[in-house]
């Protein structure tokens, strides 16, 4: 019972609260998150009152498969960004992009925070640093697809976001990879070449091969159904699969067989929408389906970060560092490296600003780093302060840069006053 109370209240908090945020102009996915924070166990949920949400970090871990169910359909939706009649367009700029931004905003986290090392030795050490600047480069799809659907985006930048957004998770994992081994090996002494190498790419390439086995698999089954329903139902299906194989941890001698749950339903959607002639329509209805099950995964990254980790203050300090230098990675970045591939000027003036937000990726990659000896639990805090900032403040920043560069019009006046019409006529 507690179970289905705490996800009706989620919900309920999550929706209305997006009316408050209508009125500040603030994009649904922050109501969201906003309301998580403040029926999360840091604030209201604390008060342990029966229906005032969750009363504990445990209680929301039990709705841990809601959060990776809701992952497996936003990167089954960014897959459909990779159709080929797209990417013969944008395919080799968002390639080049997608990569450069991430190894710029780690190179930049990384000197920002070594440099800190070295002013006070005893509060950062050079592996939480360099650990630290390889979690930077990652950036959260969640927030931008939902600030993108939200409000339609449409244009230049929009197109070459979501690729770049993808793969940048790819290139994070690669990274996260290599720094992290390094960090170890400086703390042991010893390199380990297969958890720097080997199983990073494994994971990569097993992923994709899944995703895109999965794929064709779907596309060949889609003909014998002539419903829409059942159709979306057997997409729908397909990703809760895919999401549950990509859990598997499988060993091969001294390496592991891992997936990525976000790089095989990526590459799910991908096959999908290029081998389906219906796909686009299957998709779409599959994306109506799972509103309901994002706005409860919003409201549940809300209520999971914790208001504690501001309490310590060199972690606080750290995080501003960490969140000043991210910042300017993405930024210049994306900047540089689009101009040198001859991007249009409105993507190279604002495509770092879309790439702020951050959130599952980095967390994730944070709990591989709470295993570094004497430093996780301080990278843990900086990354959570980190996340809260950049979910609160990131769809914001990403609502206003694609305005900015045209992608998100103004309702124009005769779409408001017949919206005006139609509540007058329905308050009758």
């Amino acid at each position: 019972m507690n179970e289905l109370l705490n996800i009706s209240v989620a919900m309920f908090a999550g929706l209305m609260l997006t009316r408050l945020g209508n009125k500040f102009r603030l994009p649904d996915v922050t109501a969201y998150l906003v309301a998580g924070v403040l029926i999360g166990p840091s604030l209201l949920g604390g008060l342990n009152i029966l229906g005032l949400g969750f009363h504990s970090f445990e209680e929301l871990e039990t709705l841990g498969v809601i959060s990776d169910m809701a992952l497996g359909f936003i990167a089954f939706s960014i897959g459909n960004e990779f159709r080929l009649s797209q990417l013969r367009e944008t395919g080799r700029q968002a390639l080049v992009v997608g990569i450069l931004q991430a190894v710029i905003t780690t190179l930049i986290v990384d000197c920002a925070l070594l440099g800190v090392h070295f002013l006070f030795p005893a509060v950062l050490s050079i592996p939480a640093a360099i650990t630290l600047g390889a979690i930077a480069a990652a950036t959260a799809p969640a927030a931008t697809l939902m600030v993108v659907r939200q409000y339609k985006a449409k244009g230049k930048l929009t197109d070459l976001l979501l690729p770049i957004v993808a793969l940048d998770d790819a290139v994070g994992l690669i990274l996260f990879a290599v720094s992290f081994g390094v960090a170890r090996a400086l703390g042991s002494g010893s390199v380990d070449i297969y958890g720097v190498l080997v199983n990073p790419l494994l994971e990569i390439l097993c992923s994709l091969l899944l995703g895109a086995l999965a794929g064709f698999v779907l596309s060949k089954i889609e003909p014998i159904f002539h419903s829409n329903r059942n159709r979306v139902a057997m997409s729908i299906s397909f990703v809760f699969l895919t999401v549950a194989l990509s859990m598997l941890k499988l060993p091969a001698g001294k390496a592991t067989i891992g997936f990525s749950s976000l790089l095989v339903c990526m590459m799910l959607g991908s096959v999908f929408c290029n081998l389906c002639p219906l796909s686009d329509e299957i998709m779409h209805n599959a994306d109506r389906w799972s509103a309901p099950l994002l706005v409860l995964f919003f409201v549940i990254s809300g209520a999971e970060l914790e208001l504690g980790v501001f309490a310590k203050l060199s972690s606080a300090l750290i995080g501003v560092v960490y969140i000043v230098s991210r910042s300017l990675g993405k930024y210049f970045g994306a900047r540089e490296s689009s101009r040198m591939v001859g991007c249009d000027k409105k993507v190279v003036d604002y495509l770092g600003i879309t790439l702020l937000p951050q959130a599952g990726v980095a967390l994730g990659m944070c709990v591989t780093a709470s295993q570094l000896p004497g430093d996780g639990p301080m990278i843990r805090n900086i990354v959570l302060f980190a996340v809260l900032v950049y979910e609160l403040l990131g769809p914001v920043a990403t609502k206003w840069a694609l305005t900015k560069a045209g992608d998100i019009q103004p309702k124009s006046e005769e779409v408001l006053k017949r919206r005006e019409r139609k509540l007058a006529a329905a308050g009758k």
